[in-house]
């Protein structure tokens, strides 16, 4: 059986759907409009996706707003002047702030979920946001009548629920995203934030049974927007230990984009839990150069030196539009490149006799 090859989530919306986000959002078309603007678009994108001969696809996240806040989607109890993250390039995101309680999910991924199925052939993974990353939308000054810890006792049981529904559904997996974990570290090199942060992802984890967890994984990467990160700069061996102190089933690490892989390598050989999966990056997708099917064989090859075979399989780095408006890589590219990424695993699955 080959090496396992999963994506990481988001491709690149097409021009029209994009197009109609902005008209729905200014008031220019229906909600009816904007939704056969969807639907053309995850169709197309389903498409695409299976004809790549990914084994394990997604919906390009293609109605999502961004990974990290789809969540949030028609809640009113918001404000705009959330945290903020710098990106290397200079541009920034930010998170809105929660101005009162109590705290639910406006959407639920498992709802991304079943309208993709609906045009699948092949397994489809689903992606949620982390607790943690959510754990941000408090404000350090508080909320009257609404204390910090009620507000993570309902966090836990939205991040519980939208996992729990996704597994319901029959996810082939759940994927955590973590992209804040190495951000921690810049934020605050003590490494407090970042133990905080594991502490509460395996809070929502130790809800699943270990049966459960197995399907359940955590990426990490130093972000990627606009060809551009926030954390790249952190050395990844202040972050695997505590990474892997999650009780998930699955790691998916960026790698591909990492200036000494076999160093970040050694580290994972040396701490990764036995029984778990690492799903090691061999596709940059904020490089505008396609990898070719050889390159990432060659990559395979590597990590198969450190990882167990068995341990073993391969991915993307990150997403390559996390958020709808980043439009730095077109369509054509991602798909070219997810496609390399499994000719390039089953070129080296045929080499290592797996």
């Amino acid at each position: 059986m080959p090496l396992p090859t999963e994506p990481i989530g988001s491709v690149p919306r097409p021009a029209k759907l994009l197009g109609a986000m902005q008209r729905h959002a200014a008031g220019k078309i229906s909600a009816e409009e904007l939704h056969a603007a969807e639907e053309e678009a995850l169709r197309d994108t389903i498409a695409r996706f299976e004809e790549t001969g990914s084994p394990v696809i997604t919906d390009g996240e293609q109605t999502k707003p961004s990974f990290a806040t789809y969540s949030l989607a028609g809640i009113k109890n918001l404000a705009a002047d959330g945290v903020t993250i710098p990106f290397a390039d200079g541009h920034t995101r930010q998170l809105p702030r929660l101005t009162a309680g109590p705290f639910r999910y406006g959407v639920r991924a498992v709802s991304y979920l079943t309208a993709a199925k609906r045009h699948a052939t092949k397994p489809v993974k689903q992606a949620v946001i982390s607790a943690s990353a959510l754990s941000l939308l408090y404000p350090q000054g508080g909320i009257a009548g609404y204390s910090q810890e009620a507000f993570l006792k309902d966090l836990l049981n939205e991040a519980e629920r939208d996992i729990r529904q996704c597994l319901e559904a029959e996810a082939a997996c759940v994927q955590i995203d973590f992209t804040e974990g190495r951000l921690s570290l810049k934020l605050d090199p003590s490494g407090g934030l970042l133990g905080s942060f594991v502490q509460l992802n395996n809070r929502v984890l130790e809800r699943f049974s270990p049966e459960e967890r197995k399907q359940i994984g955590v990426h990490t990467c130093p972000g990627g927007d606009r060809d551009s990160t926030h954390s790249a700069d952190v050395d990844y061996a202040r972050l695997l230990p505590a990474l892997f102190g999650l009780k998930a089933g699955r790691f998916y690490i960026q790698l591909a984009s990492e200036r000494d892989r076999k160093q970040v390598l050694d580290v994972i050989a040396k701490l990764m839990p036995r029984d778990r999966m690492v799903f090691v990056g061999v596709i940059d997708p904020i490089n505008p150069r396609v990898e070719t099917p050889s390159e990432v064989c060659d990559r395979v090859l590597e990590a198969a030196r450190a990882i167990p075979l068995g341990s073993l399989g391969t991915t993307d780095d990150c997403g390559f539009s996390p958020f709808a408006d980043d439009t730095s890589t077109s369509r054509d590219t991602a798909f070219a490149k997810i496609r390399s990424r499994v000719e390039g695993t089953r070129m080296a699955s045929k080499e290592l006799g797996v």
